[in-house]
């Protein structure tokens, strides 16, 4: 089957393309507006983009009625984000927090999800998260036509949960992240030792 993509809607693209780039590691970002009011939201639409300078990108698309989601208004006014990744402990309220809120709310209120401050100047990341990335907006990206807004984000520092760390000399990491896969989540299955290379 060949699918030609000038052919299909935006709903049958995102849905082909969502099954297909798989598995997708999820940021968990929070963001803080101009009253000091947290904003957590998970996007899955997100990858490691370049070590220098340390960059990753998620795309961030707008509400369901057409408005700014509070993540992109809350980086576009402040240039500072904390992207938390997660285990499988903190799947279900990662899942919550994607429900759509009128701004004035809270995630951390409606939720119950607990933070700390851990770098001045950034905001705070989801306690006991596996690990966090302390980041700067570097670039937004205008994709002409695109429904969602590509953003390049600096990471500036990185908190490591030392449960995770497995050779601190070195450090090595250990740990299970959540995936997203279509409209379900998922958890790494065995790792393979890729073969030598003749």
């Amino acid at each position: 089957m060949i699918i030609n993509y000038d052919d299909k809607a935006l709903t049958q693209r995102y849905q082909l393309m969502a099954q297909t780039i798989i598995p997708r590691p999820i940021a968990w970002i929070v963001t803080q507006d101009e009253k000091g009011s947290l904003n957590i939201a998970p996007f899955s639409y997100f990858m490691g983009l370049s070590s220098e300078p340390p960059t990753m990108m998620v795309s961030i698309g707008h509400k369901s009625d057409g408005s700014q989601k509070d993540t992109l208004k809350n980086l576009r006014q402040n240039k500072k984000c904390t992207i938390c990744m997660i285990d499988e402990s903190f799947l279900e309220k990662m899942h919550f927090s994607s429900k759509e809120l009128d701004s004035s709310i809270s995630e951390v209120e409606i939720f119950d999800i607990e933070t700390i401050k851990v770098i001045d100047g950034f905001p705070p990341m989801v306690k006991d998260v596996p690990s966090a990335f302390f980041c700067e907006l570097y670039q937004e990206i205008d994709l002409k036509g695109s429904k969602t807004i590509p953003m390049v984000i600096e990471i500036k520092s990185q908190f490591i949960n030392d449960k995770i760390i497995t050779d601190k000399e070195k450090i090595t990491l250990q740990y299970e992240p959540v995936a997203r896969i279509g409209k379900s989540y998922a958890l790494l299955g065995k790792k393979i030792t890729p073969p030598i290379i003749p």
